[in-house]
């Protein structure tokens, strides 16, 4: 008789991809606002305003 062993995975951490995307957004966000390009400068500039943040 052949008996196949197997182990699950563990499911990852809620903790960390939280913190991974996280950190993608607020990259995201430093490499928009502080773009050289006028279209991609405006477009966070207006995101911004939509979310009510204060900019100016």
């Amino acid at each position: 008789m052949t008996t196949l062993n197997t182990t699950a995975a563990k499911p990852a951490s809620g903790l960390l991809p939280a913190f991974a995307v996280g950190l993608l957004g607020l990259t995201l966000l430093f490499v928009a606002g502080h773009a050289q390009s006028a279209v991609l400068h405006d477009a966070a500039h207006d995101v911004r305003h939509t979310t009510g943040f204060p900019c100016h």
